[in-house]
């Protein structure tokens, strides 16, 4: 996902950077450093350099949103980065604690293989998990940890956004089936009943706020609070079908996002405005950017015969084997996405033109090609 991502990104960001041409090599030096961060990361076999790479992944965004965002910026950046130091130094202490059973157990290691042999007592299994499934359930992000994205997403510019949401929070959820399910399978059975409530919650709550959002981007970015819960709750249902469904999801989330974040990129970027309010009409001057968000806007809610519904479908199917309260309640949150979703293309797709929306200009080559490998995906995977 990372490496099909980034030269989507790459390709679809030269407009954000027109403007500030003297910034260019650095934002896309930036995008670079934190791709391979993020390889490394999802390639670690230890644990000590799974933390080290998981923390590194901070810098770049810091910059990216603090010195290339707009808006609230700077505040948006020191939210992002205290939230996630905080469960960095959670998983950091974990980290110590595995060492040092380790060390005890006669031969000091932080390879994955080696500590999945480790035996604990119930009481440090649990006290460890705990310390790895926050710092996740941050960079996620699971309610209610997530409020540090609005922001970001808010002031990030689209690219930036969209390695965050659909590269960087994948960390969160690939650390709790690559760690916290495998180092401390007791203790993730413990805690499951509880994740599953916080994962509907996420579900029905970033779904609930995102219908009342007038800004784009945040709207997009409360749109993933809700697609996390489903991942979260796939993988805590602890059934093949359910984990099948979540490690699709992460994958097929990360398109959609993708095409809803830089589509309304250049949305705002032609308007100059994120407001939601502020356009309208625009499918009848830019048919084709129309059409765009209109895929990746039904893929997003999950539509038949579009990537993320096989995903969501054998979450939902799973889950059901495991829990049906937990999993009809989810399916509240279908209903809730076909709102904000149509609602959403409805106001600024539809209607009249208003000033700011007559001279609106369609995507150019470019931008259609640099769109087009996703949404080929998107289809193709459906």
């Amino acid at each position: 996902l990372t490496t099909v991502l980034v030269p989507i990104v790459l390709a679809a960001s030269w407009r954000d950077k027109e403007h500030d041409p003297a910034g260019t090599n650095s934002y896309f030096a930036l995008m670079l450093v934190l791709e391979a961060l993020a390889i490394g990361v999802f390639a670690a076999t230890d644990v000590f350099t799974f933390y080290v790479l998981f923390e590194a992944t901070l810098i770049p965004i810091y910059f990216l949103i603090g010195g290339h965002g707009t808006g609230q910026r700077s505040y948006a950046a020191v939210k992002f980065l205290v939230y996630n130091l905080v469960g960095g130094l959670l998983m950091l202490a974990s980290v110590v604690g595995l060492y040092v059973l380790s060390t005890q157990q006669g031969g000091a290691t932080f390879l994955h293989a080696d500590l999945m042999g480790l035996e604990m007592s119930q009481t440090t299994e649990r006290l460890l998990f705990l310390g790895f499934f926050i710092a996740f359930a941050i960079k996620a992000p699971l309610w209610p940890f997530h409020t540090w994205l609005p922001d970001a997403a808010g002031s990030a510019t689209p690219g930036t956004s969209v390695l965050m949401v659909s590269v960087i929070d994948k960390i969160g959820t690939f650390g709790m089936i690559r760690w916290c399910l495998e180092l401390f399978p007791g203790a993730s059975e413990w805690a499951s009943p509880v994740v599953l409530v916080l994962a509907v919650i996420s579900i029905l709550y970033g779904a609930l706020l995102a219908i009342g959002q007038d800004d784009l981007r945040r709207l997009i970015a409360l749109t993933s609070v809700s697609h996390f819960g489903f991942i979260i709750m796939g993988i805590f249902a602890f059934t093949s079908v359910s984990m099948t469904g979540s490690v699709l999801y992460m994958f097929n989330h990360g398109l959609s996002t993708a095409v809803l974040f830089l589509v309304a990129g250049m949305m705002i970027s032609r308007r100059g405005s994120a407001r939601i309010s502020d356009f309208g009409g625009v499918q009848k001057v830019a048919p084709v950017l129309s059409g765009v968000l209109l895929v990746g806007g039904l893929s997003s809610l999950s539509l038949p015969g579009l990537a993320p519904f096989v995903s969501e479908f054998l979450v939902l199917a799973g889950t059901f084997t495991r829990s049906i309260p937990i999993a009809t309640a989810a399916t509240l949150g279908i209903v809730l996405a076909a709102v904000y979703i149509l609602l959403m293309y409805q106001r600024t797709m539809t209607g009249p033109l208003n000033e700011g929306t007559a001279g609106f200009t369609d995507l150019t080559r470019r931008e259609v090609g640099s769109l087009t490998p996703a949404l080929v995906l998107i289809i193709g995977l459906g």
